[in-house]
């Protein structure tokens, strides 16, 4: 048995990741609550409905699980439907359940970080025209103000927008999101409002709580060129990579909005980031096509020979999360990865899919990139958006008729990393023999 072992820094935060309407239950009062009861929205058209049952109290169960387990950090999100009930009206006790669940994760050992906008709208924002109306930054500042005053002084870590990148695309571009539009104009105006809202949230966090680390989680999606010898299909892959990774970031950087043919400049949004949050599952070979325009002129992909999903809406591509980690590392903030996982109800992929994409997080946080910490998407099965309840990512099971969790394989893995820091020889070869030799050696 090897002595060697992938053991990460001292103070590295190990969690799991979360999103209200994916876990709550009962959300009535958001674009996503309309979205579901529209015909033909949501695979096989299911809906949220009690969710997790986080609302009824069962976070206490998926929360406890995941600190006996071993993590130190949870990533949630502040539902701001349930808040902000109309432009000036507000429900004050809609942030008990918040108080309670962040004391909660405290009294366990569990760092609260905090998504404030985490896909989903106040349907009285959705109805004005959601992040295409320019009042939505404002409103969504308001929000802001009001939760950061509560929790300025349990919550450090706040991420602004989960995914801005990935919701104008599934919202604006493939339609798949509420509000289903396939219109580059309309993505473009609510890209420049995400980042006008991203902007607003990060100073007024600032300002009541100048301490605080606050950023943005961005999806972000490896594009490899099918052909690396093949100049056009480097050019897609490229073409790809600006108009997906670096749509938002770009933004933050440098001030300039940049979509397709449309572009303008926010140059208060340059260094409204504290830190980088990468949220990584999968990547593309991306091949040159003169017949997709509204694609970019590309046809994707999965790597061939790379592991697939049941679903096949994830690829086992590592090497894609290396790519993301370095591209993170430009930026010379602290980085963490704010979600990756695996869809996988028999639990075959997940344990060496986490194993893989650990190792080149290990590399990372041994290279002195500033890597602090890894949040595995998720503690538990929930309900995953337009695809429903088909997808299941959690560390434990969830039946959704009977509210009964059930552990994993997966989940023993995670806690044994989660204990020791790091994986060793001896967990690989119990847990997920199949990666022993690509991790080890022979």
């Amino acid at each position: 048995m090897p002595e060697s072992s992938y053991q990460f820094p001292d103070g590295f935060l190990w969690g799991t990741a979360t999103a209200a309407h994916q876990v709550e239950g009962g959300n009535s009062n958001n674009n996503w609550a309309a979205w579901e009861n529209e015909a033909g929205r949501i695979h096989n058209g299911e809906k949220s409905g009690l969710a997790c049952d986080w609302r009824g109290g069962r976070w206490r169960e998926d929360l406890g699980n995941a600190a006996r387990d071993g993590q130190n950090a949870h990533r949630f999100s502040i539902e701001w439907s349930r808040v902000q009930l109309s432009p000036d009206g507000w429900d004050d006790s809609a942030l008990d359940f918040y108080r309670e669940l962040v004391k909660g994760m405290k009294a366990l050992g569990l760092q609260p970080v905090a998504t404030l906008h985490h896909f989903t709208d106040p349907l009285w924002i959705y109805e004005m025209g959601g992040w295409e109306n320019d009042k939505t930054p404002v409103y969504f500042e308001k929000f802001v103000r009001k939760v950061v005053k509560v929790f300025k002084d349990e919550v450090n870590l706040w991420v602004t927008l989960n995914e801005p990148n990935g919701l104008v695309v599934n919202s604006y571009v493939d339609g798949c999101f509420p509000p289903g539009k396939k219109d580059f104009r309309s993505a473009f105006k609510a890209l420049t409002n995400l980042i006008r809202g991203h902007t607003l949230a990060y100073h007024t966090i600032h300002e009541l709580q100048p301490n605080a680390m606050a950023g943005y989680a961005l999806y972000y999606r490896g594009f490899f060129p099918k052909r690396e010898w093949f100049p056009l299909d480097r050019w897609a892959a490229r073409g790809l990579q600006g108009n997906v990774n670096d749509l938002f970031a770009n933004a933050i950087h440098n001030g300039r909005v940049k979509l397709i043919l449309f572009n303008t400049m926010v140059k208060e949004a340059i260094g409204t980031q504290d830190f980088v949050g990468l949220q990584y599952y999968s990547s593309d070979e991306v091949a040159f096509n003169l017949l997709k325009p509204g694609e970019l002129f590309s046809s994707r992909q999965c790597p061939h020979g790379a592991p697939v999903s049941p679903t096949g809406f994830i690829a086992d591509v590592p090497r894609g999360m290396a790519q993301g980690l370095s591209w993170a590392r430009q930026f010379g903030l602290p980085i963490y990865v704010t979600e990756n996982g695996v869809e996988d109800a028999e639990d075959q992929m997940r344990p060496a899919y986490l194993l893989r994409h650990l190792r080149e997080v290990w590399k990372a946080a041994n290279a002195g990139w500033q890597v602090k910490g890894y949040f595995h998407w998720s503690q538990v099965d929930n309900f995953e958006w337009e695809r429903g309840w088909s997808q299941r990512f959690g560390l434990w099971a969830l039946d959704p008729a009977t509210q009964l969790r059930t552990r994993r394989k997966s989940a023993d893995l995670y806690a044994e990393i989660c204990k020791r820091n790091g994986f060793h020889p001896e967990t690989v070869q119990r847990l997920a023999p199949e990666v022993f030799n690509e991790l080890f050696g022979a």
